[in-house]
């Protein structure tokens, strides 16, 4: 049965055969492949600039050596960006095998389980990343009235490369962030009525 371009198959969603919803699907498909490699680049590369950084400093003949986990922000981002980097990884798997096999049909439990991992994912790099930026600053700038030191005077080569890590995962979760707008754009137009109903194809 069909009307206006529609297609009705028993039991799934009903889906859009017009060209142009052919196009934007595709666009769609593409966007988010790209994204979730972009992220799953950005957020491996962070957590490997983070996790792995060290410098040793000698202070009056006594060594002091600097590592992320001295930090529970930087630890939270490894984490974090270590986890995206996983997730995105495997969502991106999915893309490829779904547009590979060519599927059109998008069923709501997978449009909701998508939507919520990326909403939780986003949500948990956003927090990583500004956690990390408020303890950059105070190991930057200091804080003298509580009479804490620029320890980025001491360890510059340790703070410069936790820098570039940081750059990396903000990067990253505002990726996240658009990705997580078009997973909700994937899932909600499945609620749009007859007339606006399209799937997805993943």
């Amino acid at each position: 049965m069909s009307y206006l371009g529609v297609g009705v198959s028993p039991g799934n969603v009903p889906v859009y055969h017009g060209s142009n919803i052919k196009v934007v699907d595709r666009r769609v498909r593409i966007t988010e492949l790209v994204l979730r490699c972009l992220i799953c680049s950005l957020g491996l590369v962070a957590a490997v600039l983070v996790g792995s950084d060290t410098q040793v400093k000698e202070i009056f003949s006594i060594q002091k050596k600097a590592k992320f986990t001295d930090m529970k922000a930087l630890v939270f981002l490894v984490v974090a960006n270590g986890l995206a980097a996983a997730y995105s990884l495997v969502q991106g798997l999915r893309c490829v095998v779904s547009m590979v096999r060519g599927s059109v049909l998008f069923n709501k439990p997978l449009a909701w389980a998508i939507f919520s991992g990326d909403q939780v994912m986003a949500y948990l790099m956003l927090a990583a990343v500004a956690a990390a930026l408020q303890s950059s600053m105070f190991a930057k700038i200091g804080e003298p009235e509580l009479q804490w030191m620029k320890i980025c005077n001491m360890y510059g080569k340790f703070c410069n490369q936790v820098g570039e890590g940081i750059a990396s995962a903000l990067f990253a979760s505002l990726s996240m962030v658009v990705l997580s707008g078009i997973s909700a754009f994937s899932l909600f137009r499945l609620y749009g009525g007859n007339k606006s109903k399209t799937g997805a194809g993943w």
